[in-house]
């Protein structure tokens, strides 16, 4: 928010309480009352692989409800442009790395986040039939994995980099011996910071006017069992490490080929990896230094 302010906007935000952007009236209300002229759509309904597994029915209808109304009331109420934020979840499971744009049809996405990641590429197919029929300028955004400060650290539906950082903070607290980890460590992932995330959304808001999609993403690739080793070392955690083979380790490989965003954003991810872990870390023990205080 502070990046879009910092730019000269009016920065709306409406939240889940007034607006429930899963009925077609209220996001109706919603351009009613607000009248905005820009929308990024950032709403989702999100969580790691367990959550993804325990709840695809909600995840496929939560999302894929939320954006079909937000863009189609955004047309009929003469938004100047509507971006929407996507998920690398929509990949192929087996996408050559990296992942390029072109590569986004050419299978179907891995299991345990497929109806996540399928609500979320119909919008993309939604915003390039509004831009034909009406003109609309609809763009389509690609993050990869995201973490960093404000991110979601509960158990039940955090996503790698929380779930771990929580894991072994509590398990260094408790002095807890090991600390049990989903997976083989074998998968890889790519990571961007939040901040760097922001400025490259906004920079495609600014710039951006194709109806092909565009991957945001740091173009750096590791191994869940290396992040953890990292967590571990960045934590001060002593214990040991168990993996769980028994769970999934979800998609094989994630990571993107940045090189569109650089030439037509003019964007590149700045924090190195390690900082904005660094960064997450801190963030996480000071509120929950908080917590306890109040």
């Amino acid at each position: 928010m502070h990046q879009l302010e910092a730019r000269g906007a009016s920065v709306i935000t409406p939240s889940h309480d007034h607006y429930d952007l899963r009925r077609a009236e209220a996001c109706w209300e919603l351009f009613r009352d607000e009248q905005p002229d820009v929308v990024i759509h950032l709403a989702a309904h999100v969580g790691g692989i367990g959550a993804n597994r325990e709840h695809p029915g909600e995840f496929f209808y939560d999302n894929l409800t939320m954006g079909v109304n937000l863009l189609h009331e955004a047309q009929r109420a003469g938004v100047r442009k509507f971006v929407t934020v996507g998920t690398v979840c929509a990949y192929p499971k087996y996408t050559p790395v990296p992942f390029r744009e072109a590569d986004l049809w050419e299978g179907y996405p891995e299991e345990t986040n497929a109806p996540y990641g399928i609500a979320k590429k119909a919008l993309l197919v939604m915003g390039q039939a509004y831009r034909q029929q009406y003109g609309f300028n609809a763009i389509y955004l690609l993050p990869t994995n995201l973490y960093g400060p404000g991110d979601n650290f509960d158990p039940a539906s955090s996503h790698v980099i929380p779930a771990l950082i929580r894991k072994c903070v509590i398990a260094q607290e408790r002095h807890e011996a090991e600390i049990v980890v989903w997976g083989t460590g074998a998968a890889s992932r790519e990571f961007l910071y939040v901040e760097d995330a922001a400025e490259g959304i906004l920079r495609a808001t600014e710039v951006y006017d194709d109806p092909d999609p565009l991957n945001l993403g740091s173009g750096k690739e590791i191994r869940i069992g290396d992040l953890a080793a990292m967590i571990v070392a960045l934590t001060g955690y002593q214990g040991l490490l168990r993996w769980d083979a028994g769970k999934p380790d979800g998609q094989p490989r994630r990571c993107l080929d940045t090189s569109r965003a650089q030439r037509e954003l003019g964007w590149t991810a700045q924090t190195p990896f390690g900082e904005g872990l660094r960064q997450t870390i801190e963030w996480f023990r000071k509120t929950q230094q908080e917590i306890k205080a109040a």
